[in-house]
């Protein structure tokens, strides 16, 4: 049986949205010919186990795996325009946060402790790199850096005072301060990464022409769709446009020049 995925995006009013999405795109995918479509999304595999599964007819993975990892071949169906702080045209960043009351500016946190989600998240962890590898002069820049496994989880570590400062995925933190408002005021955002293409929507390297076809031609009607009007609001999707591989191999360039610089490894 094919598997979808809606992984990336997960906070409580994310989650409905994409139930919802799901079951629309799968409904035109039924009436369009498409053979075991599922029912449901995935949720009890870690999407990095999901992104790597033959069987995958709809997903989103993050764009640094998906450049940084040959093996997975995935193929692009397409790139959320995302509204939200941070995100314009299909594009989006990392929002560097801090605790309120601690310092302005990348710079008061050398020496200090940093918060990502994970070593293969291009908003956590490249993005990010990218930025202290122009102030790190090929020295490490913090004291520890911290994996937590989630955005969410980095937001935490930094409010509890087990991290300084995180860098996290513009539209995680803008759901997030949506459902905890309560947050806000312990907060402050200190800098921003440069912009790369959000996550794209991508299927298994072996889905066929006609399915890749006819994933695209329900996506694009879901987008459309003003009874999703409300769903789409909760996920800040605004739109998709078209995309490749090749759009995110960029990605990659970050790296090698942080690389270049003496960064390769965010510390």
């Amino acid at each position: 049986m094919r598997i979808a995925s809606l992984g990336m995006y997960v906070q409580a009013r994310q989650e409905v949205a994409n139930d919802a999405l799901w079951a629309a795109l799968a409904e035109r995918l039924r009436a369009r010919g498409v053979a075991d479509v599922p029912e449901r999304l995935e949720r009890r595999r870690a999407v990095q186990d999901v992104w790597r599964d033959p069987d995958l007819l709809f997903g989103q993975i993050c764009g640094f795996p998906l450049v940084s990892n040959p093996a997975l071949g995935l193929q692009v169906l397409g790139v959320p325009v995302y509204d939200a702080p941070g995100c314009e045209g299909g594009r989006h960043r990392s929002l560097i946060i801090a605790r309120a009351d601690d310092a302005d500016g990348i710079v008061a946190y050398r020496g200090r402790r940093a918060a990502i989600n994970g070593r293969d998240s291009n908003t956590g962890m490249n993005l990010f790199r990218a930025l202290i590898a122009g102030e790190a002069g090929g020295e490490p820049f913090f004291a520890d850096v911290r994996e937590t496994g989630a955005h969410r989880q980095s937001i935490s570590a930094v409010i509890l005072g087990e991290a300084d400062i995180a860098a996290i995925d513009a539209v995680t933190y803008a759901a997030t301060l949506r459902g905890e408002p309560e947050l806000v005021p312990a907060l402050r955002i200190v800098g921003e990464t440069a912009e790369s293409w959000a996550p794209p929507f991508v299927t298994a390297a072996g889905t066929d022409a006609d399915t890749v076809a006819a994933l695209k031609a329900a996506l694009a009607e879901v987008i459309a769709d003003p009874a999703l009007a409300g769903e789409r609001e909760a996920l800040f999707l605004r739109g998709v446009v078209p995309g490749d591989l090749e759009r995110y191999l960029p990605l990659r360039t970050l790296e090698s020049a942080a690389a270049a610089a003496g960064y390769l490894v965010l510390h």
